[in-house]
């Protein structure tokens, strides 16, 4: 039997196929202060079918093939973001932002995902770290001054103004794979190496010492879209993360 999703199911289907939440009292962490707490409606039972029939529904809405995501990265995403959500570490249920680094650095590969509208936000450049490789990251590490990308699941915490100019914390949430990118400094922000501009005059993109630069002129509006509690999910086909991945295999 196939079912037929209208925008009036979107949000019965994201209560019944990944888990949803409503803010209610404020909590405080010590990564983001005063961010919403969380209330869980959990159904006994997961319609897989409609759950495939969402995500169907939201890669071709938003237009991810045409964007260059493949939807089994989408789908590797949306069961980390599930059960970020199931384990409360998520204050954001509408947002999932996804990195994905099996593309060239020359390729858009930063994709920001409105999940309730199935719309594509932002779909832009994203530098790796500069140890991790030159037009591919194909190297990764959770090690303090090694100038590698880590991989996996975050949350996104707070805002602030550093020597790169508007910034978002980034809470590793993999242990032994990004845990430690909060005292790495591992975090969201604009970079003129980033920029359209300075890879038609290099032919690549520049690199970073480990964290996701993104384009100047675009940096201010996707962290404000992503910022205090939403998912960012840094990919790659690395079978060592997918054998470790404590969020996926969790």
């Amino acid at each position: 039997m196939k079912i037929r999703i209208t925008r009036k199911h979107i949000a019965y289907l994201l209560l019944s196929a990944f888990p949803v939440f409503v803010a209610s009292t404020l909590k405080t962490n010590a990564i983001s202060p005063a961010l919403p707490g969380i209330t869980y409606y959990l159904p006994a039972d997961i319609n897989i079918e409609a759950k495939q029939s969402f995500l169907n529904r939201l890669y071709d809405s938003a237009g991810l093939d045409a964007s260059g995501l493949q939807k089994k990265v989408l789908e590797i995403a949306m069961e980390g973001f599930s059960k970020l959500m199931m384990k409360g570490r998520l204050n954001k249920d509408s947002i999932l932002t996804i990195v994905d680094f099996s593309k060239s650095s020359k390729n858009k590969r930063l994709y920001v995902i409105d999940l309730k509208n199935e719309v594509l936000l932002f779909n832009t450049l994203v530098a790796h770290g500069r140890n991790s490789g030159g037009e591919y990251a194909r190297s990764f590490s959770n090690v303090p001054s090694s100038n590698k990308s880590s991989l996996g699941f975050y949350v996104t915490a707070s805002t602030y103004r550093g020597e790169n100019g508007y910034s978002l914390r980034l809470q590793g949430v993999e242990r032994n794979i990004n845990d430690r990118a909060y005292r790495r400094a591992i975090v969201m922000h604009g970079a003129e190496y980033a920029n359209p501009q300075f890879l038609a005059a290099r032919g690549i993109l520049g690199r970073s010492f480990g964290c996701p630069a993104i384009p100047m002129e675009e940096n201010a509006a996707i962290i404000d879209v992503i910022k205090d509690g939403s998912c960012l999910f840094i990919y790659s086909p690395d079978k060592k993360y997918f054998k470790l991945s404590t969020v996926l295999n969790g």
